[in-house]
């Protein structure tokens, strides 16, 4: 029908017929060509050669790129990357207003440290003399360990959400394991109190050799001071300072409140030791930060996936070692009034695999467009990553809380299963740190097996590790 009425329009209007047949023709071969150029220019704009010199441009994924010293100590400065890159130089776009007898010029400026293009061939500042470091530029041309460590350990202010403030919750967790000992060591900040401090509160899960048994502490601390001070902090008679890229953890806590399943195993001594971890190049995850409707946030950082380990830990009359052991630490922040979520790590011949998912409340995102995410960290850095990741939770109805977890993760750069046996769990009512809000923390210990490849390295393993949730009720 459509060919008819064509043929039969250009037998009675053959030149109007024609001419706008042509102007069709026309305007999408013009249409074809802006988009072509307009390709062209988008890959100009972001070629190394004019954006500075160099090789490579790295940008985030939205745009800007966040934590930009971890990139340069952490991430490229990493054992699989040090030895083949010569220069890696920052740089930041912006706009610059020039005002003049009352006009004003907008000017698009870009940022970045004077050595480091010059050592990147940048011939737009390759001459010009007087452009030299400043002093602050040192952060940048040889990041410090601890200064890194800091930025990415540091601690926030709580929003300014009335509706949510009773749930927010901000900890430093580590883990570490040295021959038959495990430890979970959690340092957690609460919400604020009438008395204007916040409330905290120190728990500690030693499994020695199959014998579990729990310890804790509870305090308040100086809001100003946790944001000034932190990720050192003082809880308590327990402690945590960062000397250069070490994390040293003393604490002297009471006995505390166990699961049925250990209770057995409570012992009235107090636990006192000092824990030592050293963080590592190429081994953390940079911070990121899921927020929601209603001003809901949830946060979450690890600046030591793997580390060195050492120290020791007395219980009564009874000292165990942990040098030469390998340990772990994290750091969450966020609103957790009817939050979940599902984590879990662990570590294996010089391989760290961590997973996790949050499950926001229904009134801040819907739980189910939250993706999860799956990292593994071999001994020289990053072999793969996937947000293409299911967790499946078999439950233990007589203890409430999982029984069996299963692990999926796939990417390009990685396919993994995890299954995950667990053997123990630790659940802290947080109404007893005391916490408001009603939330409690289940600390899980398990057996993984762990199966398929990452980085096109073969994994078929099992190993001890942990998971975690924080729960509210």
């Amino acid at each position: 029908m459509i060919g008819r009425l064509a043929l039969r329009s250009l037998l009675m209007h053959p030149i109007r017929t024609m001419v706008l047949a042509c102007g069709f023709g026309l305007g999408v071969a013009v249409m074809a060509n802006l988009l072509g150029v307009a390709e062209v220019v988008l890959e100009q704009s972001e070629s190394p050669a004019l954006v500075g010199g160099g090789d490579v441009v790295v940008t985030g994924t939205a745009g800007r790129l966040t934590s930009g010293r971890y990139l340069l100590w952490g991430g490229l400065g990493a054992p699989a990357f040090a030895d083949r890159i010569a220069v890696a130089s920052p740089t930041r776009r912006g706009s610059v207003f020039l005002v003049h007898d009352g006009v004003v010029t907008r000017l698009r400026a870009r940022g970045g440290i004077p050595s480091l293009e010059r050592a990147l061939g940048d011939p737009e500042t390759a001459d010009v003399s007087a452009w030299v470091d400043a002093p602050g530029d040192a952060a940048w041309t040889s990041p410090d360990p601890e200064d890194v460590l800091r930025s990415l350990d540091r601690f926030h202010a709580i929003p300014d959400v009335p509706a949510r403030a009773g749930s927010w919750v901000e900890w430093l967790y580590f883990n570490g394991q040295a021959g038959s000992t495990r430890f979970y060591l959690t340092f957690l900040v609460g919400p604020m109190r009438e008395n204007g401090r916040r409330a905290a509160g120190v728990r500690l899960q030693l499994d020695r050799a199959g014998r579990v048994t729990n310890y804790g502490d509870a305090a308040e601390v100086d809001p100003a001071e946790v944001l000034a001070r932190a990720p050192e902090l003082t809880i308590g008679r327990s402690h945590i300072r960062l000397d250069g890229d070490r994390y040293v953890v003393s604490f002297d806590l009471g006995p505390g409140t166990n699961e049925p399943e250990t209770r057995q195993n409570l012992q009235p001594a107090r636990a006192v030791g000092e824990v030592v971890l050293t963080a590592r190049r190429g081994q953390t995850l940079p911070p990121l930060s899921i927020t929601g409707a209603r001003g809901w946030v949830s946060g979450y950082v690890v600046p030591v996936m793997s580390g060195a380990l050492d120290g020791t830990i007395r219980v009564g009359d009874e000292m165990l070692a942990l040098a030469g052991g390998t340990g772990y630490h994290d750091h969450n922040w966020g609103f957790w009034e009817g939050v979940s979520w599902q984590w879990g790590q662990v570590q294996h011949e010089g391989l760290s695999i961590l997973y996790g998912r949050v499950f926001p409340p229904a009134d801040a995102a819907d739980p189910s467009r939250i993706p999860g995410f799956m990292m593994v960290l071999g001994p020289d850095g990053p072999l793969g990553q996937a947000t293409e990741v299911r967790i499946d939770e078999t439950v233990d109805p007589a203890r409430d809380r999982p029984a069996r977890i299963v692990v999926r993760g796939n990417s390009p750069s990685l396919d993994l299963r995890l299954e995950v046996d667990i053997d123990s769990a630790i659940r802290t009512p947080m109404r007893d740190a005391p916490l408001a809000g009603g939330l409690d923390f289940l600390q899980m210990r398990g057996r993984y097996r762990v199966s398929g490849t990452a980085g096109g390295q073969a994994l078929d393993f099992v190993a001890p590790g942990a998971a975690e949730t924080f729960r509210g009720r």
